[in-house]
């Protein structure tokens, strides 16, 4: 595919950067704009029409998350391409949740990466439009093909090398032991012994009034942990930009969501046996849908008398071949009510009440898992 006429809007504020990569889409035939900083992107965004947006994470006046944000909001057809310098990946994985559809770190060693890029994005973006069918039969490559290359390939790649590669992507996964949301927050402590986590948690919101957060415990507690939580991230990402186009409302459905990951996980070929409790909460009336696959995690209420254990029964296990389908409650959250997940343990249940929200802690003396809570005050 030629770039001839393409129009991209350019946001970056490295001006060397700027001008190179400018240059080379011109010589490609590109028709490129270029912006400073991240309000004079949307400001030309707003204005005018374009094919394609590439934009840098870090940027003066209005950072490249928040622009993203409101480019999706004006029109979220329009596919992104987002460069990141500093090597933080949950701020990727957030740019890929507000609707980016691949991205790129710098420095790019070679500017035909992105015109590659730029083809890839432009060519998905067509095939979605046109609602192009995968063949049914090839199950992977349907699933790779709907992931972002690198946020799923290259990371697997990585983790196939070494435990260190996998401790560095898993721990990029992580968010900050405390995540603040419209009228909502997160907070987590999760316990490991070992380079990897056999555990992961995360959270999103999901439009305006729903929110999600779910635990996973890994089997086996080795690197392909670490596998598990780059594909869990992958298949939560893909729903959500699901939602955004309108075409799937799983991803706040969930024994939808349970039944729609063990598929996936099953059809990986990677043997990953998960325990999870994914939670959906509607935020404009504070009603949550809990749903369990396995045995391993538990949901509690906490309110000023402790933690009240949730009545939910035993079921099999994500990526089971017995798999038939989650348990679920529905629950009402009263005035000062939080919703937790956590194991079993006596100490991580002491250090929930005790408020001690650590992130993701290496602790050889403290039994590995943890817990998150949710507090809608």
């Amino acid at each position: 595919m030629a770039l001839t006429d393409i129009s991209v809007l350019f946001v970056e504020d490295d001006p060397i950067f700027s001008q190179l990569l400018t240059d080379f889409l011109h010589s490609k035939g590109a028709v490129v704009r270029h912006a400073s900083n991240g309000r004079q992107g949307l400001d030309l965004f707003s204005e005018l029409k374009f094919d394609i947006v590439i934009a840098d994470l870090n940027m003066p006046k209005l950072g490249g998350l928040p622009m993203l944000r409101q480019m999706m909001a004006i029109n979220a057809n329009v596919p992104a391409i987002v460069i990141s310098g500093n090597d933080v990946m949950s701020d990727v994985v957030e740019a890929l949740r507000i609707g980016a559809c691949d991205y790129l770190v710098k420095p790019v060693a070679d500017l035909f990466i992105i015109e590659a890029a730029i083809e890839q994005a432009l060519s998905q973006s067509a095939q979605h439009s046109a609602k192009v069918a995968y063949d049914p039969t090839d199950v992977f490559a349907r699933q790779l093909a709907e992931l972002s290359y690198q946020e799923l390939n290259d990371n697997l790649l990585m983790l196939e090398q070494s435990a260190h590669a996998a401790k560095n992507v898993q721990q990029q996964l992580f968010p900050s032991s405390h995540i603040q949301y419209p009228h909502a927050s997160i907070d987590y402590s999760l316990f490991k012994n070992s380079d990897v986590s056999a555990y992961f948690i995360d959270s999103t919101m999901v439009g305006e009034k729903h929110l999600i957060m779910y635990m996973a415990h890994f089997n086996p507690e080795d690197n392909s942990a670490a596998f598990g939580c780059v594909l869990l991230s992958s298949f939560i990402n893909q729903k959500l930009k699901n939602f955004r186009t309108g075409s799937s409302n799983t991803l706040i459905c969930p024994t939808e969501m349970l039944n729609y990951l063990n598929a996936r996980m099953v059809g990986s070929g990677l043997h990953i046996i998960t325990d999870m409790i994914y939670i959906c909460v509607d935020l404009s009336h504070y009603e949550a849908t809990i749903a369990r696959a396995g045995t391993g995690l538990r949901c509690y209420l906490r309110n000023t008398t402790g933690l009240l254990p949730l009545a939910l029964p035993d079921c099999q296990p994500i990526g089971s071949v017995l798999w038939s389908k989650p348990s679920v409650q529905k629950r009402q959250l009263a005035a000062g009510e939080n919703l937790c997940i956590g194991t079993h343990h006596q100490e991580h249940q002491q250090e929930l009440l005790n408020n001690h929200f650590k992130g993701l802690v290496f602790d050889e003396n403290t039994h590995a898992g943890g817990f998150m809570q949710l507090d809608c005050g």
